[in-house]
C-alpha cells in the first residue's frame, strides 16, 4: 500500500507543479504547445504498450475492445458537460474559442476550472491502472508513469494560466490543483486495494478504458493544441516523447 501512494503521488504531483511553475513566469503559447506535444507522444506510447497491449495479454482483445469504447464514449460525454458548464465553446482540456484571445490563446475566464475538472477524466483510470500494477507484483510501469507526469504538465499550467487571467487568488488555484491531486493519488491507492478481486477481464476492462478516454483526449485537444502553439515543430517533439517512454517501458 504505501509502494501506492507513493508512486501515486509522483504521478499526480505534476499537477501542481505545473500549476506552480504558471506562477514563477509567463508561458508563451510555443512553450506550452511543444511540453504538450512531449506528452502526447508519451500517452501515445502508454496506451499501445502500457494500456491495450498489456490488457489484451491479461484477458484478449475483447475485453480491452470493451473497456476501449467504454472509456472513449464517456470521455466524449464527460469532455462535452465540462466544456458546457465552463460555458464556452473549446475542447476539453484546451479550454480554448475559435475567438481565443491573448498570448498562447487564452479563452473565457471559466475554462481554467473546466480544465481542471478535466483532469478526473483521464487521470484516474490512468492511477488506477497503475495501483493494480503495483498490486498484482508487475513493477511499477515507468513508461506510464512518464506519460502521466509529462501530460499533467501542460493540462495544470493551461489551467493556472487561464485563472491568473481571471483574477483568482493563488492560494484558490493551489488549492483547487492539490484537491486534484489528491483524488488522482486516491485512485491509485483504490486501483491496489481492488486489485485481488478484480478478474483479468475487468482489469483488461479498466486497461481498455484509460486507453480509449486517452485517444479521444489526445485527437479531440491535446495534438491540435499542440500544432497550434508550438508549430511544425509538434510533430518532432511528438516522436522524441514516444521513444522515450518506449525507451523506458522497455527497460522495466
Amino acid at each position: 500500500m504505501a509502494a501506492a501512494i507513493g508512486w501515486g503521488a509522483l504521478a499526480a504531483s505534476s499537477l501542481v507543479i505545473g500549476a506552480l511553475l504558471a506562477f514563477a513566469r509567463d508561458w508563451s503559447g510555443r512553450q506550452t504547445g511543444t511540453v504538450l506535444a512531449f506528452g502526447a507522444g508519451a500517452l501515445i506510447s502508454a496506451v499501445s504498450f502500457e494500456l491495450v497491449e498489456e490488457g489484451t495479454q491479461v484477458a484478449g482483445l475483447s475485453w480491452v475492445a470493451l473497456g476501449l469504447a467504454i472509456g472513449a464514449v464517456t470521455y466524449f460525454a464527460a469532455d462535452g458537460a465540462v466544456s458546457n458548464r465552463g460555458k464556452h465553446g473549446g475542447r476539453g482540456r484546451s479550454g480554448r474559442t475559435p475567438d481565443a484571445v491573448g498570448e498562447g490563446g487564452r479563452g473565457a475566464p471559466g475554462a481554467g476550472t473546466a480544465l481542471a475538472l478535466g483532469a478526473f477524466l483521464d487521470g484516474i483510470p490512468e492511477q488506477m491502472v497503475l495501483g493494480i500494477g503495483l498490486a498484482a507484483g508487475e513493477g511499477v510501469g515507468v513508461g506510464l508513469i512518464v506519460a502521466i507526469f509529462v501530460s499533467n504538465l501542460p493540462e495544470a499550467i493551461g489551467s493556472a494560466n487561464e485563472m491568473r487571467a481571471a483574477h483568482t487568488a493563488r492560494r484558490h488555484i493551489l488549492r483547487l490543483w492539490v484537491a486534484v491531486a489528491t483524488i488522482c493519488m486516491l485512485a491509485t491507492v483504490a486501483g491496489y486495494a481492488i486489485a485481488d478481486v478484480a478478474s483479468p477481464e475487468a482489469r483488461a476492462v479498466i486497461d481498455g478504458f484509460a486507453g480509449g478516454a486517452l485517444l479521444v483526449m489526445l485527437i479531440d485537444s491535446m495534438i491540435p493544441d499542440a500544432t497550434k502553439d508550438a508549430g511544425r515543430i509538434a510533430g518532432l517533439v511528438t516522436v522524441l516523447g514516444f521513444a522515450v517512454a518506449f525507451a523506458l517501458s522497455s527497460v522495466t
